[in-house]
């Protein structure tokens, strides 16, 4: 699927430095960036939901501990 991306000239310049910097194009830097921040984010979900089962199944233990 092909889209236009605008961008500001500042954000121009760190795409390119960021393409330079990996050796690929502009176009796979922000290809790679939308899936790295993509798998950040889901990543960051299943941390959250973990911790917050932890937090449920010992619930009792962390209130004693903070007494």
């Amino acid at each position: 699927m092909a889209m236009n991306l605008r961008l500001t000239e500042q954000q121009d310049e760190a795409l390119t430095a960021l393409a330079e910097a990996e050796g690929v194009s502009k176009n796979e830097a922000v290809v790679r960036a939308i899936l790295d921040r993509s798998a950040r984010l889901v990543r960051s979900d299943e941390i959250r939901s973990l911790a917050r089962e932890t937090i449920a199944e010992y619930d009792d233990l962390l209130r004693r501990l903070g007494e």
